[in-house]
């Protein structure tokens, strides 16, 4: 599937997809990651960006204890990490999770996954943004982080 977009960079003009094939260069998967990820060779992508779901109990996704939500996503991040060519780079845009009023910056989190497999953080980007949810008992968050 096509979509209509097109990313125009250098007068070349690049379709989006939504399903992998080795000779496209931009898709857009939005769904079950995992089951996306095997249809995809090892050592093939350039660039990933994601946002994986914060574990926040949003109705695309079962929330669990901050553990098995981690567990869970390190397994994700394995697979993205095989299917990189080794010069290749991850971009993994999270928030906070949120739990009896205590915030988790996953961020922190990630960062250890990502090392205990190898892999080297480039740049931590702060993406600061006017909107977000309103809090009762503590400022809200106007912010994610992209590692």
């Amino acid at each position: 599937m096509t979509t209509q977009k097109k990313i125009i960079s250098n007068s070349e003009n690049y379709k989006i997809y939504s399903e992998f094939a080795k000779n496209r260069k931009v898709v857009l998967h939005h769904g079950d990651s995992l089951k996306f990820l095997k249809t995809i060779p090892d050592d093939s992508l350039n660039l990933i960006v994601t946002s994986p779901p914060y574990n926040i109990g949003k109705e695309y996704e079962e929330k669990t204890t901050l553990e098995a939500y981690l567990k869970n996503q390190e397994i994700i991040i394995r697979h993205l990490h095989n299917k990189l060519k080794s010069d290749g780079s991850v971009c993994w845009e999270v928030g906070n999770y949120v739990n009896n009023g205590e915030i988790y910056p996953l961020d922190i989190y990630f960062y250890d996954i990502f090392k205990s497999i190898g892999m080297k953080l480039r740049n931590r980007i702060v993406w600061h943004f006017g909107h977000g949810l309103h809090c009762k008992n503590r400022f809200s968050g106007r912010y994610e982080t992209i590692l």
